[in-house]
């Protein structure tokens, strides 16, 4: 197997409920749940982000108490809180590796993030010799469209399973997917 899985963002703040909640969100944490139970097997490493800020500071700039919702944004993903968990229905058994971004800093892509024991995305992916890379989650306009461009200037095969992902506006949801599509990534649908 030569196939790595992207899990991006699938956290309580960025579900119905959360800080920033995204429409869709739960929907799709279940729908890569029940994907995962059928093709986790398909994937030599299944890596899953989450945003992980700190709650004393703003996270350099983050953080916001006037967020304009593009380079700042209210107070959400406090590493240790119920919003930086995983969506409740998000199964994680048979994620390989966690990855937590932010921590202090701005920050997009799953390739920002780091493993409790130091390992990054990139490590993660040059230690298994994957070249190939899907990519499911939360939101498409921000995190996802980050790792995608990402993956694909990383030299990645990378394909983008649009019934696996949420975004936070169709119109710049439809722009991260044109995006990523004329960057070189597939956009496709799971067959789960």
């Amino acid at each position: 197997m030569t196939r790595a899985l992207f899990v991006v963002d699938v956290q309580n703040d960025f579900t119905e409920r959360g800080a920033l909640g995204v429409e869709g969100g739960d929907a799709v944490a279940e729908r890569i749940s029940r994907y995962l139970e059928a093709h986790a097997d398909d994937y030599a490493v299944i890596v899953a982000s989450r945003d992980w800020h700190h709650g004393d500071d703003d996270n350099g700039g983050h953080f916001s108490a006037a967020p304009d919702f593009v380079d700042t944004w209210p107070v959400h993903c406090v590493g240790g809180t119920y919003g930086a968990d995983y969506d409740e229905v998000f199964d994680t058994s048979r994620v390989t590796h966690h990855l937590k971004k932010g921590q202090g800093k701005p920050a997009y892509s799953l390739f920002e993030g780091v493993s409790d024991d130091g390992e990054t995305a990139a490590g993660i992916l040059d230690a298994h010799g994957i070249r190939d890379i899907d990519i499911v989650g939360i939101a498409t306009d921000y995190c996802v469209r980050a790792s995608a461009l990402d993956a694909v200037a990383a030299g990645r095969r990378v394909r983008i399973l649009t019934d696996l992902i949420a975004g936070v506006h169709p119109a710049s949801s439809d722009a991260a997917l044109t995006e990523i599509a004329e960057a070189g990534a597939e956009l496709t649908v799971s067959e789960g």
